[in-house]
């Protein structure tokens, strides 16, 4: 058993109460003194556009971007960590967090505008959804069937183990917040994801902290597959040019859509200046069209025909599986089927 991407430590950055590792982090000054402090999982390059764009609308406002794992996200938050905006594509945690008073209510008519489905008690906002597909290597799978059900994909993976020996990639949900989500809801909508588990545990498979550096790996064709991976990310690989060596298989027996989700922080030191970032990310959410923005609108759910699809919802049954017993009962299952040391 191998783990891939550690966290890099870029800084610790002093305005943080709670001391945690930060991937990335990014700072638009402004020209006056007020600073907006944001937290986010989402990586730094998917983000710049949303930053400029706000700082282009309120170019007086510095703008502190930082990027962090989502269980680190969700940890410094709990320690009053000084940030004014907090989003997460883990919105299990998220909804821990508002459920358990680290937001202040917001009301604008964006966030009125949202399906009833995307926010809850003016408190936590969706902006994106988001399914997770895979990826896979076109070289890798040359002369294999394109598999379109998990059932496919596992026995594609059983009856071909010297192919995909130490080449399958997929979450290590024991410290990945967003993969512990899809974790969790796949296995509850689908015995199909235990069987698909026992048999990538057997190929020694990869284990990582986030989707880019799965993607990376399929790229550079160190692995035949990334299961498990935000779709967004990976469109938007394919969208800056892999060469033809990705391919994105989205399974048609059941789509996990999750929503990216933001609140504002109950000790925030600009609320209002969060409130208008937060319209933003509402405002671009909520488009007719993909346009040219790097994650999907709130209302990019179609899915394909005959697909079980259906964004996971904000609600109180998000966190079943946070509580220590439920969470200690499945990382065991976990770590039967991914692990089997």
């Amino acid at each position: 058993m191998r783990i891939a991407c550690l966290a890099v430590v870029l800084s610790l950055w002093a305005g943080v109460a709670a001391a945690f590792e930060l991937e990335d982090h990014a700072r638009i000054d402004g020209t006056g003194p007020r600073v907006l402090r944001i937290v986010s999982t989402a990586d730094l390059e998917v983000f710049a556009p949303y930053l400029d764009a706000f700082h282009r609308r309120y170019p007086q406002i510095t703008l502190d971007y930082s990027v962090a794992s989502s269980s680190d996200l969700h940890r410094a938050i709990r320690e009053e960590a000084a940030f004014d905006l907090v989003i997460s594509s883990a919105m299990d945690l998220q909804f821990q967090l508002v459920n358990d008073g680290y937001a202040r209510s917001h009301q604008s008519e964006h966030a009125e505008a949202l399906p009833v489905w995307a926010r809850w008690r003016d408190q936590i906002f969706a902006f994106t959804t988001e399914p997770a597909v895979v990826v896979i290597s076109t070289e890798r799978f040359a002369g294999l069937a394109i598999p379109s059900t998990r059932q496919e994909l596992t026995a594609i993976l059983r009856d071909n183990p010297e192919r995909f020996l130490g080449a399958v990639g997929t979450y290590d949900v024991r410290e990945s917040g967003l993969g512990y989500l899809f974790a969790t809801q796949e296995a509850r909508a689908t015995d199909a994801y235990w069987r698909l588990s026992e048999v990538m545990g057997r190929l020694d498979p990869r284990l990582y902290c986030c989707s880019n550096a799965m993607i990376d790996d399929v790229d550079s064709g160190r692995l035949a597959l990334a299961y498990n991976v935000l779709g967004s990310y990976a469109a938007d690989r394919l969208a800056g040019g892999s060469g033809g060596r990705l391919q994105i298989l989205r399974m048609s027996d059941f789509s996990n859509v999750i929503l990216r989700t933001a609140f504002i922080a109950h000790n925030a030191s600009e609320p209002e200046a969060a409130g208008w970032f937060l319209d933003l990310l509402l405002d671009i959410g909520l488009r007719d069209t993909p346009g040219p923005w790097p994650l999907p609108p709130v209302g990019d759910g179609s899915g394909d025909a005959g697909t079980v699809f259906g964004p996971i919802r904000l609600g109180p049954s998000l966190m079943v599986y946070l509580d220590p017993l439920n969470r200690q009962a499945f990382l065991s299952e976990w770590m039967d089927a991914i692990v089997q040391q």
